[in-house]
């Protein structure tokens, strides 16, 4: 099962290492990612397999969040299948 993280924000230390361990800590595993920061403002993607995690995609969304809301960014995870969705014309 994998999932698309986006995480949006104003530039800051530790927004990589932040996320980056929460997704550790529920055994997910980055598959593909992409960071740029535009005039100060933070951006990244990731696309990430989170089938070897024990909490739901629900609880996983939830835990992300925080961590985002922690940090003062906004990070929100989406079920791949529905992201491939609403982006298909």
């Amino acid at each position: 099962m994998k999932a698309i993280i986006t995480v949006l924000g104003c530039d800051r230390v530790g927004i990589i290492a932040d996320v980056t361990a929460a997704l550790a800590r529920n055994n997910i595993n980055i598959l593909d990612i992409s960071q740029t920061i535009m005039q100060d403002i933070f951006t990244m993607i990731m696309l990430a397999d989170i089938s070897g995690s024990r909490k739901t995609l629900a609880e996983i969304e939830e835990e992300m969040e925080a961590v985002g809301k922690n940090l003062g960014v906004s990070v929100t995870v989406q079920h791949a299948d529905l992201f491939n969705s609403m982006h298909r014309i």
